[in-house]
């Protein structure tokens, strides 16, 4: 029977709404055997898994997802197979969460300003340990009764170029590209959507190890189209669900946009590979 993957989640170490080991088990239940942790500028939450992993059965690969900028468009790119105990890597990472608490405090600055009455210390006791994004805000917000919904208060406060919108400080694609590859691992595209063809092709000339193709943001015909910029460029696939949890409702697609285990055996193998 063959197995698959699902190499792209978060928990609430960044802005997933399950522990560690609460999303093991969740995988578990869905048939999935090897599991990414990706959460946005933490290794911290990989640790619990991979100990939840060996009681369940289920392989963890220790992952990141970084922000990176390139022509003032904003990009993601995630790290697999990364050694998340390395020392320059998690000096990093202090420091984009550190920005990410600044950035908190931006918005907060422009929710007030709007006459809405929030606090940093509510999005602080909202994140608890965790890398602070605007999910947190948005709970915040919810809890308050200043909007009704997620989605409302990405609508009407929070998304890009809405009114308290604050841009995230970003290292550029080269630097975040190394900053994964000095920590061991490899760097793929995630969710490249509707990705412009010059900004595409700028990635494609960096030195990208390979593309997110599963995804729920992909349709077929999208999913197809990477899948031919894979082969045609000699890269390697990754997909995943790009599971949060708690108020993004994105359950039914945790189990659903997987790969087969087969892929992450590539990916393994490229890496070892390079590493000799």
């Amino acid at each position: 029977m063959q197995k698959f993957a699902d190499l792209h989640t978060h928990t609430t170490f960044s802005d997933g709404g399950n522990s560690p080991c609460a999303l093991v088990r969740l995988a578990k239940s869905k048939g999935i055997s090897a599991l990414g942790i990706t959460d946005h500028d933490s290794v911290n939450g990989i640790n619990q898994a991979i100990e939840c992993g060996k009681e369940y059965g289920i392989d963890i690969i220790p992952g990141v997802e970084l922000s990176t900028d390139v022509n003032d468009k904003e990009i993601h790119l995630l790290g697999y197979f990364i050694d998340h105990e390395d020392k320059d890597l998690q000096s990093y990472l202090q420091f984009f969460r550190e920005e990410r608490a600044f950035r908190a405090k931006r918005i907060v600055k422009k929710l007030n300003d709007m006459n809405v009455e929030i606090e940093f210390e509510e999005i602080l006791q909202e994140a608890k340990n965790s890398a602070i994004g605007r999910p947190h805000i948005a709970n915040v917000l919810i809890s308050k009764g200043v909007v009704d919904s997620y989605q409302s208060a990405f609508q009407k406060y929070l998304g890009d170029y809405a009114p308290a919108f604050e841009r995230k400080i970003h290292v550029s694609l080269q630097s975040a590209i190394k900053l994964i590859n000095d920590a061991k691992g490899l760097a793929f595209l995630a969710h490249p959507g509707k990705m412009p063809e010059d900004l595409l092709q700028t990635v494609l000339a960096s030195k990208i190890d390979g593309i997110e193709v599963v995804h729920p943001s992909h349709n077929d015909s999208r999913t197809k189209f990477y899948r031919g910029i894979v082969n045609q460029y000699c890269l390697l696939a990754s997909g995943g669900s790009d599971f949060h949890g708690g108020i993004k409702n994105d359950e039914d697609n945790f189990g659903k946009y997987v790969i087969p285990l087969d892929s992450v055996y590539e990916i393994k193998s490229m890496l070892s590979n390079q590493n000799k």
